[in-house]
């Protein structure tokens, strides 16, 4: 980690800081526990920040634990690129990975204690009657005719659910605690039910599986965790959090906070949505850069200090709110455009010959316009070139500051040229500009007095890379897509156009997820999948300002 700021207060942190000047604990452990069942996205980022960062701070520890208690929905690969994103964010967890399945076994000596005890007990209502027995919001549930079974009953029923003699869904164990209670949580939870699935880390030892809520808190125990941090929807949960504890045989009693998740505009967070843009190939897959991941923010060229930046200025609450797009974007924008170096690109080539110039010369350029110490590099100018064509307009107003016919207009880092004329194609489109350029002006203006108010940026048609330009927006066209109907039918026709255009040649070298300012087009990079020194492919992260706060306006 490269920041060296002091970072505002929370809640939490006053939290912690009042436990540790009381003596309540010594050190501080956290842990940060995706479930593996699809790949991180933005909101998992603020878990990171907050859980990895605390420990970094407090000098604590922080475990990366896998909730795989789900095997159906679960696979070795979101495993990896989960431990890839972390790595990637700056974080490194403390000792070795965990996973919830490495306590199968003590979990079920725990469920095993709630019987013995009288709090468990093997259901047989299928998962609609118990829907049906467990009540409503204003109306209290019903005992489950299973509910008062004898203790010797519910050990046999159970060993039966383990060793595969029940089929799924026709037997649970659930804890008796209270059908009336205000919190539907706490009217009698299923602790385990019978799943025949291969675990991608137990393989086939069990055919019974726990519950997030039951094996959650008894897995914070289990590993010393101090302070478990979650987002506000399982405050409820946090009554069963601390049930479960009290009641079994553990010594240690971590404590439940609960912070708001992070909500951002054009995006959706629900997994089930994620999977399914890619499921049904809405978008290419889980790293598209579209999507919220992380590994899609990284493809489209998002630096891991730039998330965790956003991730400091949005801060840590207890109060849901909706972030603006704009305020992540606002976070890679400062951050490139002091670090990127910049280059020139053209994205919608025209050709632009100088008619009075002779052989091609070598400019030098320099990579920051603020940072000499960035160095610079060579650019090859030559009579025939390229240059956007929005940049050039046969009869131009006071505003528009690029070429026009009859007029000059500077080429950047290179001379003043005058458009002369053009010759069009049997459309009318422009296939090429005739151009003079004035040879004394290469680094200073004219010395006639002339004012050339424009720059353009260009490439050498000689000496281009041709490169394929993929102009990335946001995946969706209203603020919050995942309260649509049908959130599909929200998705942004233009969130990709792919462009074809032409890279100055410095960029044959470009590396993987290397970030760059084009000249007067945006923040892009290359990508990290499909570019190659035989076929750039280049991302655009963002632009260099809000393009759709006009739009707004």
């Amino acid at each position: 980690m490269s920041e060296s700021e002091a970072r505002p207060s929370n809640f939490i942190r006053q939290i912690i800081d009042a436990d540790l000047a009381s003596g309540k604990h010594t050190s501080v452990h956290t842990r940060f526990p995706p479930e593996p069942n699809g790949y991180l996205h933005i909101g998992h980022a603020k878990s990171i920040c907050l859980n990895f960062g605390i420990a970094q701070d407090y000098q604590g520890q922080c475990n990366l634990r896998f909730d795989d208690t789900n095997p159906e929905k679960e696979d070795i690969e979101y495993v990896e690129s989960i431990k890839k994103d972390v790595n990637w964010l700056g974080f490194e967890w403390s000792g070795e990975i965990c996973y919830s399945s490495n306590y199968f076994d003590q979990l079920y000596g725990y469920a095993l204690e709630l019987i013995n005890k009288g709090l468990a007990y093997v259901d047989e209502l299928t998962p609609e009657e118990m829907r049906e027995y467990r009540g409503t919001l204003t109306e209290p549930g019903k005992p489950s005719p299973y509910r008062d079974r004898p203790v010797a009953e519910n050990l046999a029923q159970f060993e039966k659910m383990k060793n595969g003699e029940v089929e799924e869904g026709k037997m649970s164990l659930r804890a008796k605690i209270d059908m009336a209670s205000p919190f539907m949580v706490m009217r009698d939870p299923v602790l385990y039910r019978v799943r025949f699935a291969t675990h991608h880390q137990t393989g086939d030892k069990w055919c019974i599986y726990p519950m997030y809520d039951f094996t959650h808190c008894i897995s914070d125990a289990l590993e010393g965790i101090t302070h478990s941090l979650c987002t506000l929807e399982f405050q409820d949960n946090r009554r069963l959090y601390d049930w479960v504890l009290d009641n079994i045989t553990i010594e240690s009693q971590p404590r439940q906070y609960e912070f708001s998740r992070l909500n951002l505009e054009y995006t959706v967070m629900s997994k089930r949505k994620l999977n399914q843009l890619v499921t049904e190939q809405l978008v290419s897959g889980w790293d598209d850069p579209r999507m919220p991941t992380i590994s899609g923010l990284r493809r489209r060229g998002f630096t891991a200090a730039s998330i965790r930046e956003f991730c400091q200025r949005i801060g840590v609450t207890k109060q849901d709110n909706t972030i603006e797009m704009s305020s992540l974007e606002s976070c890679i924008r400062d951050d490139l455009n002091e670090n990127a170096p910049r280059a020139m690109a053209v994205l919608d080539p025209v050709k632009l010959v100088i008619e009075n110039f002779g052989d091609t010369e070598i400019l030098t350029v320099g990579n920051h316009p603020n940072k000499p110490e960035m160095g610079e590099r060579e650019v090859p100018f030559s009579r025939d070139l390229y240059i956007e064509r929005e940049d050039f307009r046969e009869e131009g107003n006071k505003k528009y500051k690029r070429l026009v016919l009859g007029k000059e207009v500077r080429l950047r880092g290179a001379y003043v040229i005058k458009a002369e004329r053009v010759e069009k194609d049997a459309d009318g489109k422009i296939t090429t500009i005739f151009c003079t350029y004035d040879a004394d002006t290469l680094g200073k203006n004219p010395e006639d007095g002339r004012k050339v108010k424009g720059v353009i940026h260009w490439v050498s048609a000689e000496k281009a890379l041709p490169a394929e330009i993929r102009l990335y927006d946001r995946l969706f066209t209203v603020p919050n897509p995942g309260a649509a109907e049908d959130f599909a039918s929200t998705i942004n026709p233009d969130s990709l156009i792919v462009m074809n255009g032409f890279v100055e040649p410095s960029l044959a070298a470009a590396a993987p997820e290397h970030a760059f300012q084009f000249e007067r087009m945006g923040y892009f990079c290359a990508d990290n999948k499909d570019s190659s020194a035989e076929h750039l492919v280049f991302n655009r992260t963002v632009g260099l300002r809000d393009s759709w706060a006009k739009i707004a306006d």
